[in-house]
């Protein structure tokens, strides 16, 4: 796995490099989206509120909401509305209740029209507001039949009792007997006066008595997820996806960077770093078929995880990192047979390297430190998948040339273990980069000048790999 941090910079080259392939991906999700809205068809929502005067605690007012989307107010909403079904249970998901601040009910319907939304709320809170006045109306009547008759039965009997007490006190013969005559004449008269507003009292009136507070209004627009939310929802979320997979994939990775690493898979040392221009998509050799021109369409033919090219030199400098490889074959390999060069199948880079390699140790005329010209070198390609090197007849050895970032350290063993199958010795690992070309410049310039005395380094060139 790889520990790079991801950095806006990598979500930038995703996007730069893969581009047609978001851009698809997103038309994808933008049509998956239309399609969940065509199964799901538009909905509109509309609301309209009760007033509950009076005093009220809250859970009275939740006890009300619950009322409000009860079983009872939607069988009878449904009835009334003559609607497909005529049940309640067909209203439980498109009605809602909710108290409010201010003693407020707000019942709320959905539909599929505005029109059949504006007449669910409204025939909603008209059959919640009836049972409402229905409950407490019984509530009131029960009590108004026995809670008063009992309360006068209590009053004549106190009326009497007092009565009886007067009678029984001393008439006029002490002043606590006149005193306590006068007490019991005014309780009587308190009694009487509690009786009279009793009958007064209009059962009726209490928190009873709801307010609808106009009519609920037509809906202008969708009731979210509108069609158009469901379309942009569905590209974003493909976008992302396409990101989110791509960096997961990098993070996941176990193709080898560093010179060191490749160094180890193939049990060898890495003689040098050679330079190849890059070479735009289109002119790249490879597969033919409707898959590779899908491929190549999508843009997705090359590597969008590898490093953008550097500025390249000029054709001087790269064939002195060349010559200078071919300088330090020369000194891990003495002798003057030929040489096999081992390129990793699919690597585009590695296989250009090599044929310029070719070409550069074929044209080398310089001996070497030991008094030995540069081996020949004969390139094969071998599959990673199954890696299979020609047996050894007259090389002395096998030089690796492949391109970095894209092969693991299995698939690089398993090219070193076919070589020690086939009697072969891994003598060195050359690398490659990408270089952005530069134009020609004028012939007889500054740089043709310079270019002289680096070619005249020859086999005896020195310095650090390219």
């Amino acid at each position: 796995m790889s520990d790079d941090t991801i950095r806006l910079a990598t979500i930038g080259r995703i996007i730069g490099r893969r581009r047609r392939l978001l851009a698809v991906l997103t038309l994808v999700g933008a049509l998956v989206g239309y399609g969940t809205s065509l199964l799901f068809p538009p909905r509109y929502t509309t609301s309209a509120s009760v007033l509950l005067p009076g005093a009220w605690e809250e859970r009275e007012l939740r006890t009300q909401a619950e009322i409000a989307t009860s079983s009872v107010v939607l069988d009878r909403a449904a009835a009334a509305l003559h609607w497909s079904g005529g049940h309640g249970k067909d209203l439980r998901d498109r009605v809602s209740a909710a108290a409010t601040d201010g003693n407020i009910i707000k019942v709320s319907g959905t539909a599929d029209t505005p029109r059949h939304a504006q007449q669910l709320s409204d025939q909603v809170v008209q059959q919640f507001v009836t049972f409402a006045a229905q409950v407490a109306g019984e509530d009131s009547e029960a009590e108004s039949a026995t809670q008063p008759e009992n309360v006068r039965k209590l009053v004549v009997q106190t009326s009497r009792r007092i009565s009886e007490l007067a009678d029984a006190a001393d008439p006029g013969r002490t002043v606590e007997s006149v005193q306590t005559r006068t007490e019991l004449a005014k309780l009587r008269t308190t009694l009487q006066e509690a009786i009279d507003k009793l009958d007064q009292a209009d059962p009726a009136t209490g928190k009873a008595n709801m307010v609808v507070m106009g009519p609920a209004a037509r809906p202008a627009g969708e009731a979210p997820p509108t069609r158009t939310q469901l379309v942009a929802a569905g590209a974003l979320l493909f976008l992302l996806l396409a990101v989110v997979g791509h960096l997961a994939a990098a993070r996941m990775s176990r193709r080898l960077r560093g010179e060191p690493e490749i160094a180890a898979a193939l049990g060898s040392t890495v003689l040098g770093t050679v330079d190849v221009p890059d070479e735009p998509p289109a002119h790249r050799a490879g597969a033919r078929g409707p898959r590779a021109r899908i491929r190549r369409l999508l843009g997705v033919d090359t590597r969008w995880d590898t490093p953008a090219p550097q500025p390249s030199g000029d054709e001087a400098s790269r064939r002195v990192r060349y010559r200078r490889v071919c300088a330090r074959l020369q000194d891990r390999s003495p002798s003057p047979q030929e040489l096999l060069v081992v390129v990793p199948d699919g690597d585009e880079s590695a296989r250009r390297a090599a044929e310029r390699l070719v070409a550069e140790a074929g044209n080398d005329p310089l001996p070497s430190s030991s008094g030995t010209g540069c081996p020949a070198l004969r390139v094969v390609e071998v599959p990673v998948t199954r890696p299979m090197v020609p047996d050894r007849g007259d090389e002395s050895g096998a030089l690796v040339v492949l391109s970095t970032g894209n092969w693991t350290a299995a698939e690089l063993t398993g090219i070193a273990e076919a070589c020690a199958d086939a009697g072969h010795e891994i003598v060195g690992v050359v690398l490659t980069g990408a270089v952005r070309d530069r134009p020609p410049r004028p012939a007889g310039g500054p740089a043709d000048a310079a270019a002289v005395p680096a070619l005249a380094v020859g086999d005896h060139a020195t310095g650090g790999p390219g």
